[in-house]
């Protein structure tokens, strides 16, 4: 099975709805697929402009590295080289903070949900549940 864009705006619709029952700020969501490529973004009204790259970040992160953005924070903590090594080579386009979710199917990462625009583990938990709902396995690391 493969991550379709029929997914991937499910996933942004249940982002939002998630977000607005439990009160979060404005969020940027972007959906990435298993090779790192945008299929979907949404950005709420109110959300500033260099939001899109901020959740596009994160979501790079957990798919270009195979783990969920917590993890890359929490690696940041204790080999801050590791990462910033890892953002040279990215063309520094790696968020490595909560809020970028792996999209699994089986254990296979199938892509990756980025948010942006609340606190970092809000954001997390918005994507980890639109994911869930959507029939995938999330990993936020």
């Amino acid at each position: 099975m493969t991550l379709t864009l029929d997914h991937a705006q499910s996933i942004i619709r249940d982002c939002l709805e998630w977000r607005k029952a439990n009160g979060l700020k404005p969020l940027t969501i972007a959906i990435l697929d298993a090779g790192g490529y945008l299929m979907a973004l949404a950005r709420e009204d109110g959300t500033s402009n260099l939001r899109p790259e901020i959740a596009q970040g994160k979501a790079r992160g957990a798919v270009s590295m195979g783990l969920g953005s917590r993890a890359l924070f929490e690696r940041a903590k204790v080999e801050p080289f590791f990462i910033q090594a890892m953002n040279a080579l990215s063309d520094g386009s790696l968020v490595p903070v909560a809020g970028g979710v792996l999209i699994k199917q089986d254990g296979v990462i199938m892509g990756a949900v980025g948010i942006t625009g609340d606190t970092s583990n809000n954001d997390e938990a918005c994507a980890i549940a639109a994911i869930e709902k959507a029939g995938f396995e999330a990993d936020g690391g």
